[in-house]
């Protein structure tokens, strides 16, 4: 294991990392990185229609705080009790099934004038989280699927439905409305990290949206820090049933730019056989890494052992897959100092 200190400055701070995502997928992550850098930020998309946060977007008319709120318990420094109220769900009457932490985060949107941004600084500070997340966009935004059938779905929590139904690939996914102008903050902390980082988490609808807004794929393009995408162990059901990981790489590239980053980091841990057949039984696999495909597309694959079995299904290890991205920042900084195309510490 990778002692904490070895990959903190001269400011004990840490390098600034810049992870960009939603989903449980990047939260996981954000627990493991908190414990070796303070320089954390967050880029969170705001896509989703789903669940608890859609019920919030319908009622209040406020953006989907729940990829906001799953990032707030990771990086949270507060006392379990509060960590626990934040995750609790309740259980009957008309707010059943929806989280206190999704409401505490639109009581705040509320009393901050519908502001989302504001919001999420203010529950930051209450938490007293380690770093900042950062929501990419404050424009209302809806994703829409287009099927290479020419089928076309809006709205991100029916994607899913109708790709299962119509049973073909997701062509490509847009934001309406088109381009929607990102944050400045959020492209300030891309501009100025030392390392960035996509995924792990869904291709099209945690992943891509980021990118999909005005100035954040030209800003990781433009940058000369360390840019890694975290590849997932396993294909998705309803999103990316089939995909090898240069499918998924190739679909970054078309949605951003290509070229967008040049290492890729895959899981190395074994993976027991009765947890792939559980998977094989809902549509989903161990994504198969092509060398040779990524390296057309210019894509060197890292291979680590970064995931863990978690109550029958595989997952990444949060402090394995830190300890991995943080090496490799060590390692690429050092190895290629002073040639302009990483930045060093």
């Amino acid at each position: 294991m990778i002692e904490n200190n070895l990959y903190r400055g001269p400011s004990g701070k840490g390098p600034k990392i810049v992870a960009i995502g939603g989903g449980t997928g990047l939260s996981t992550m954000l627990r493991g990185l908190k414990r070796h850098t303070n320089n954390l930020t967050a880029v969170v998309t705001v896509a989703d229609d789903g669940g608890g946060s859609g019920v919030l977007r319908q009622e209040l008319g406020m953006l989907p705080p729940g990829d906001v709120r799953h990032c707030m318990e990771a990086l949270a420094n507060v006392e379990p009790l509060m960590g626990e109220l934040l995750r609790y769900r309740f259980t009957e009457g008309s707010l059943k099934g929806q989280s206190f932490g999704n409401l505490f985060l639109a009581a705040l949107n509320g009393i901050s004038g519908g502001s989302f941004d504001q919001a999420v600084s203010r529950m930051s500070q209450v938490l007293a989280i380690t770093g900042r997340i950062i929501p990419v966009t404050n424009s209302d935004v809806q994703l829409e699927a287009e099927l290479e059938n020419g089928a076309k779905v809006l709205g991100e929590s029916k994607i899913f439905y109708c790709k299962k139904r119509e049973d073909c690939r997701i062509r490509r996914v847009r934001l309406l409305p088109e381009r929607p102008p990102a944050l400045e903050p959020a492209l300030e902390a891309i501009r100025e990290a030392d390392m960035i980082l996509l995924g792990p988490g869904s291709l099209y609808t945690s992943i891509i949206p980021n990118l999909l807004v005005e100035g954040v794929a030209q800003a990781i393009a433009e940058s000369s820090a360390l840019k890694v995408y975290i590849a997932n162990v396993m294909t998705q059901e309803g999103e990316t049933e089939g995909y090898t990981n240069a499918d998924h790489i190739r679909a970054i590239f078309e949605h951003s730019a290509p070229g967008l980053f040049h290492l890729c980091l895959v899981n190395a841990s074994a993976i027991p056989a009765e947890v792939l057949e559980r998977y094989a039984q809902e549509g989903a696999e161990q994504l198969c890494f092509d060398k040779a495909r990524c390296a057309e597309l210019g894509v060197e694959l890292v291979s680590r052992p970064v995931s863990a079995v978690h109550n029958g299904y595989v997952r990444h290890d949060s402090e394995l897959l830190a300890a991995a991205l943080l090496e490799l920042h060590a390692q690429r900084s050092v190895r290629i100092a002073g040639l302009g195309r990483y930045r060093t510490e």
